[in-house]
């Protein structure tokens, strides 16, 4: 089969190349893609905030010509002076987040010039050199805790769109199978009419032989008649369930398109137990679950850290100059150090902050509920799931051999009524009986890949080559993104 964007060059279409080609084409598939992206790059920018951080700042030809305050230094006077004058200055800086301690170092190197033109003065302040450092002591620590979730988030990300991908899969299944029951509809209702009318025909001949009655013939035109607006409906439906699949497909011309269900079902041998191990290790719920319950203790660790008294220490070390010429500036250096707390106490607020802790406990609490109960109802669907797989091959080939006994018995019956030994109501019956067996196989073998690749999106696992998806995304992330 040849693929190319928008058009499908064969003549036939398999459900594995369906879903390969909407897994490439669909906007579903698209839509998983830039979601996946966007987690990414969300990622990497974490992992970015983690390495030391290089910035240059400053502010250039700030000029100020106004009237400011000066106040006299012995006798405490308040006059204001013209003031013309423009500063310039520029900070390089190397930052680095300590995320265990929430702490920041940076180390910086700083010039400041300042120009005053009513005294035709030029002064240059410099620190080459100054290492600082500003420590939360009781804060919330943010960096830690998005470090604990962040690579998490990023883990289900991989796997959701793995399961988006299957979502396509399911959707391209259920849309396949519906084009293939609308396309057998139409060509056993083209079938059936040529057969009614060829019958038709014949029942004519036998009519002016006496063979048959009034009444045969008139249910037999009455059965052409209604074979003959059924195929102008079923051909309606096809048109509409071929535009549905190529359209999801994301496939514009798909003129002459035959389409090809799965000849047989793969007996794959599965248990409860082995379904639900995989769905645990490999399904993003698993994973969903613990960032519920992490974003639920994040939520009481900030809340916590809000109530009681808040310090920070603040501390820097360098060497500093003032001159009146750059070289000047950066020479007989001066040693530079400062060190503090800074501290803020809460005297009384009305118990806000106590009643913010005691939400984000109670929110905690009702995470581990939840969780419990989501627990117990993925568990039992995973289990559901299973079993209706397990059961899911033998229908197929139930029905495969019911479809293949009414074909025969129709063949049979069709022949008889040629010969005048069945009646026209014998010969109906044997015709709704084939549609009915071939429309059910259609439908088990539509519910076998449906459960199938259902299983493949809650395990992320191949039941057929027996390898976890998974395995192979940095591969999907290296093709795709």
């Amino acid at each position: 089969m040849v693929m190319t964007y928008g058009k499908v060059h064969a003549q036939q279409l398999t459900l594995t190349n369906a879903i390969r080609i909407s897994q490439e084409n669909s906007f579903d598939a698209k839509l998983a893609q830039f979601q996946f992206t966007a987690d990414y790059w969300t990622y990497r920018s974490f992992r970015a905030e983690l390495l030391p951080a290089v910035n240059l700042s400053g502010g250039l030809m700030n000029f100020n010509h106004s009237r400011v305050e000066a106040r006299d230094a012995e006798t405490g006077k308040i006059n204001y002076v013209d003031n013309n004058s423009m500063t310039n200055n520029l900070m390089l800086s190397v930052d680095q987040q300590l995320p265990s301690l929430g702490g920041t170092l940076s180390l910086q190197s700083y010039l400041n010039r300042l120009d005053q033109f009513n005294y035709d003065l030029k002064t240059y302040n410099s620190q080459p050199l100054r290492l600082s450092y500003t420590q939360p002591l009781r804060s919330y620590n943010a960096l830690k805790w998005q470090k604990k979730i962040a690579p998490k988030e990023y883990e289900r990300a991989k796997k959701v769109y793995l399961e988006g991908m299957e979502s396509v899969a399911i959707q391209t299944t259920n849309l396949f199978f519906s084009a293939i029951t609308a396309q057998s509809n139409y060509n056993q209702d083209v079938a059936k009419l040529e057969d009614l009318t060829r019958l038709y025909d014949i029942s004519l001949k036998r009519f002016e032989l006496g063979t048959i009655t009034k009444s045969d013939i008139l249910q037999l035109e009455l059965s052409k008649l209604n074979a003959k607006v059924a195929v102008t409906n079923s051909r309606i439906q096809m048109d509409n369930s071929l535009f549905s699949l190529f359209s999801y497909m994301g496939v514009r011309d798909y003129q002459q398109v035959r389409l090809i269900p799965p000849s047989n079902v793969t007996d794959i041998t599965v248990t409860e137990n082995d379904i639900l191990s995989k769905a645990l290790e490999n399904s993003s719920h698993q994973i969903s679950q613990d960032l519920t319950l992490l974003a639920a203790k994040q939520n009481l660790a900030s809340a916590k850290s809000a109530k009681g008294i808040q310090l920070q220490l603040n501390g820097e070390i360098g060497f500093n100059q003032t001159a009146d010429n750059f070289s000047s500036a950066y020479s007989h250096l001066r040693d530079n150090e400062i060190v503090g707390l800074t501290l803020a106490m809460p005297i009384f607020d009305w118990g806000v902050k106590k009643g913010r802790v005691k939400v984000a406990q109670s929110k905690l609490e009702l995470a581990k509920t939840q969780i419990e109960r989501a627990e117990e109802e993925y568990v039992q669907n995973i289990r559901q799931q299973a079993l209706q797989f397990s059961f899911q091959a033998e229908q197929c080939r139930t029905s495969m051999r019911a479809q293949d006994i009414s074909k025969e018995r129709y063949e049979i019956t069709k022949k008889r009524f040629e010969t005048g030994t069945v009646s026209v109501t014998e010969l109906n019956t044997a015709m709704q009986e084939q549609e009915t067996a071939k429309l059910q196989y259609i439908g088990q073998l539509q519910l076998y890949w449906s459960y199938y690749y259902t299983l493949r999106k809650a395990t992320l696992y191949d039941w057929v080559d027996r390898r976890n998806l998974t395995a192979d995304f940095d591969k999907i992330v290296k093709r795709k993104f």
